[in-house]
């Protein structure tokens, strides 16, 4: 897609979030379970959906304007 919209300078990009502290994630999940995905990335926290927007704006600014074709892991550094 990145190629067919390319020309027309349309990027495409996705995001690719890792466990995200919403209700959603939270939802069924006990106390030793979000420890555990706490304790999979660099940050020992679940990431915010602020930290998922701020990928997002990076995406939608001008200084993203030479990236396309790519997906932008926001998990900090999930293992």
């Amino acid at each position: 897609m990145a190629k067919e919209f390319g020309p027309k300078e349309i990027t495409i990009n996705a995001i690719a979030p890792g466990p995200i502290a919403t209700e959603l994630f939270m939802n069924g999940k006990s106390d030793q379970q979000i420890e555990m995905f706490k304790n999979m990335n660099a940050f020992r926290r679940l990431g915010t959906p602020e930290d998922v927007a701020g990928a997002i704006n990076l995406f939608l600014s001008e200084e993203a304007s030479w990236i396309t074709g790519q997906t932008i892991r926001v998990n900090g550094g999930f293992i």
